[in-house]
């Protein structure tokens, strides 16, 4: 956690308790749309200024590599997600949805040559709503 005192403004506060009060993990837009029914003159720059500084601070994780377009989630428990092909809609995996001892056996052979800083896993699937649309069979 960063040394540096939280300042945490009524709008980085509502911004994340928006957050944290959905589990679809939104665009930088969709917070904004949220965010602007509580504080209607709220700027799109102002939402990403935050979004940026929440993530920054810890609070919040920036999910840039799944799916077409940068998407944040609250939840900072460990977990996966999941990108829906068809729509582009972001779940959560619970942590060991992938193998636990494959991971563990590849984790051990890379620190034999690297210092591990982090790691990055996506699935891809169809989510329900769009199999129930017949877009796929």
């Amino acid at each position: 956690m960063p040394t540096t005192c939280l300042r945490l403004t009524p709008q980085r506060n509502i911004i994340l308790e928006e957050l944290r009060g959905t589990r679809s993990h939104p665009t930088a837009d969709e917070v904004y749309d949220m965010v602007r029914r509580r504080l209607p003159h709220i700027s799109l720059g102002t939402i990403y200024r935050n979004l940026d500084y929440l993530h920054a601070q810890g609070l919040i994780r920036k999910l840039d590599k799944i799916g077409s377009q940068m998407r944040f989630d609250a939840s900072m428990d460990p977990h996966l997600h999941i990108c829906c092909m068809e729509c582009g809609k972001v779940g959560d995996l619970p942590e060991d949805a992938a193998s636990v001892s494959v991971r563990q056996e590849a984790m051990l052979d890379a620190e034999k040559t690297f210092q591990i800083t982090g790691h990055w896993l996506e699935f891809h699937g169809v989510c329900s709503d769009c199999r129930t649309k017949g877009k796929i069979g």
